[in-house]
């Protein structure tokens, strides 16, 4: 046996034996409610307990582990992100660099995408090279709340809702060349849900996209098979009334919100209101509900209880972030201190959240239900004083490093238009096939370093610094299933990467005040809570990432938390401090 194998036995041994909740074979009988509170900061959970404005989320502490210092993906952006939650892995091995990014196998799609991504050519057994796009723009409308699918109701939306000609293709595909990478097969590892799946279990999950199916980890099929109810109505549609939705503890009604724009006009999508996107979040809510109460997603037909289920808050998120009508989100000081419309996501994610588990202990649940609440990003920055928008509101504050690149002639020209270039609070940077030698890409990085005050730059990595998180960027010299370490380089590896300095935000747009995406510790510095009736509380201040969710769900259900690829590859742990083995308290934990 090798070494990997006997550790992987050892691991699962441990967590069988040791949780509070796990027993060999019991999946169909435990369940984990899993949580993104997408932007929450640890000092986020920190702030609400102490000023009781979470009584929720502080209830739940009172039965569960506190991870103070809890680091997510990098990059930090939600695609990553979720896909680190889902698979224990890191882009290295997951593939899953941003929403928007590179591949230098891959083909353009059929079809434009509704962002802009141009449909194009595809040459069947070469390498082809496109930008990639697994969001909004992938759906048949993304105006619509329901993504245009063929829905009976307006607030449904899922992977009916998905586009497959908008999908870049594959043009090695077998047996047939330049088929649709649908999002679960784009990702090059397995997920929790593939094996909660294959072990009996029911599994669902709500997001903000119909492309965030890609949760169920390939199958190599045209549906996400390993997702058993997958729920995603549109983030980014236009808004609608809601009659009959009320959100929790701030009580509006969303049935009072008026239409913007139609099926083919934008209008004002549900993240630019501070009191929409409470309404928006409330839909999901109401799926985790109906999914505790034995229902589908939208209540209308009996379903298992989710032995792995959960949602994404986006209100967090953009509580953060907005300026609307001059209104600001955010924080008042570097103390993370909310302001009034910070304040009100939190406590509507927080009352939300109590409504799940006033639905748990309705139905007998609480007992067997692992509650995990993190995030798949935080934002930056917290402090407001901090905020430096390039090119800035008016266009003169300086000029992104992908700008800088194409007018040189560096990128492609396809990184600026369409969904644009892969710029947050980091920029990713592809360059122009054959320009991705040493040579070239240090030509690159003379040019940003060069510019290094008009584009804002903190640290560049690239070629060896670059390589001690990631793959080396290249095209393969072996042509199959791209596994993370074919010959030649891994396609998706960005050539480059900027971390900017603090506080510096790559947009134009007046609304927005924060971002997401870099390697900032507003960006990585994440809120983990880990809570069920039989945890001891306890507080962990030693470095933990938000990738070992993944294994150490599996743990929790009584599973291999080795049957993940990137567990295997990475060498991901469970998360310390959940198991009764009379452990001492090791270097950097403390038990309150």
């Amino acid at each position: 046996m090798s070494k990997r194998q006997t550790a992987t036995l050892t691991l699962s041994f441990a967590i069988i034996m040791l949780s509070p909740m796990a027993h060999a074979g019991d999946v169909k009988k435990n369940h984990v409610l899993l949580i993104s509170i997408d932007g929450i900061h640890a000092v986020d959970y920190t702030n609400c307990v102490k000023a009781n404005t979470c009584p929720n989320l502080a209830s739940l502490g009172r039965t569960g582990v506190n991870y103070t210092r809890t680091s997510t993906s990098r990059p930090s952006d939600s695609f990553p992100g979720l896909m680190a939650l889902m698979t224990g892995g890191t882009p290295k091995y997951v593939g899953a660099f941003y929403d928007v990014a590179w591949d230098r196998v891959l083909a353009p799609p059929q079809n434009t995408t509704g962002n802009g991504l141009a449909g194009g050519t595809c040459n069947a057994g070469k390498n082809n090279g496109t930008q990639t796009e697994y969001e909004e723009g992938d759906e048949i409308n993304q105006l619509l709340l329901n993504g245009g699918g063929p829905y009976k109701s307006v607030i449904d939306g899922g992977i009916l809702s998905l586009d497959p000609t908008r999908f870049v293709r594959d043009p090695f595909s077998k047996p047939s060349p330049c088929a649709p990478v649908y999002p679960w097969n784009f990702i090059r590892t397995n997920t929790i849900y593939g094996v909660i799946h294959a072990a009996g279990g029911y599994t669902a999950w709500s997001d903000k996209h119909a492309v965030y199916s890609a949760v169920s980890g390939p199958t190599g099929t045209a549906t996400p098979s390993n997702v058993d109810d997958y729920y995603s109505p549109e983030v980014n549609s236009n808004q609608i009334p809601l009659p009959g939705v009320t959100t929790a503890g701030t009580n509006f009604d969303c049935g009072t919100i008026q239409a913007s724009g139609n099926a083919t006009t934008p209008g004002n999508d549900w993240t630019t209101d501070f009191q929409a996107i409470q309404c928006y979040d409330q839909l999901k809510v109401n799926a985790v509900v109906n999914w505790i109460n034995g229902k589908t997603h939208l209540g209308d037909h009996n379903a298992p209880v989710p032995n792995i289920f959960g949602m994404n808050f986006q209100s967090v998120s953009v509580g953060q972030k907005l300026i609307e009508n001059g209104v600001k989100g955010g924080y008042t000081d570097n103390a993370a201190t909310p302001t009034a419309e910070m304040a009100s996501e939190i406590k509507f994610a927080d009352a939300a959240i109590g409504q799940m588990v006033e639905a748990l202990k309705d139905q007998n649940l609480l007992e067997s239900t692992t509650i995990i609440i993190t995030a798949k990003h935080g934002q930056s920055p917290i402090d407001p004083t901090r905020f430096f928008p390039i090119p800035g509101h008016s266009g003169t504050n300086g000029t992104s490093p992908a700008h800088l690149l194409a007018a040189q002639n560096l990128i492609p020209a396809v990184q600026i238009a369409g969904p644009g270039p892969t710029e947050d609070d980091i920029s990713q940077l592809w360059l122009s096939p054959g320009n991705t030698t040493a040579t070239n890409t240090a030509a690159a990085v003379t040019v940003l370093e060069q510019n290094a005050a008009t584009a804002g730059i903190g640290e560049i990595f690239y070629l060896s610094s670059l390589e001690t998180m990631f793959n080396a960027p290249g095209v393969p010299t072996v042509n199959g299933p791209c596994c993370a370490l074919l010959p030649g380089g891994d396609p998706r590896t960005p050539d480059i990467i900027v971390a900017p300095n603090i506080g510096v935000v790559y947009t134009g747009s007046a609304s927005k005040q924060e971002e997401h995406g870099g390697f900032a510790f507003d960006d990585t510095n994440v809120m983990l809570l880990v809570s069920n009736p039989d945890i001891k509380p306890r507080t962990v201040t030693s470095w933990v990432e938000t990738m070992q969710v993944a294994p150490t769900i599996l743990g929790l259900l009584g599973l291999d938390p080795g049957a993940l690829d990137a567990v295997q590859l990475e060498g991901t742990p469970v998360l310390p401090g959940l198991f009764n083995h009379g452990e001492g308290h090791g270097q950097g934990e403390n038990q309150q």
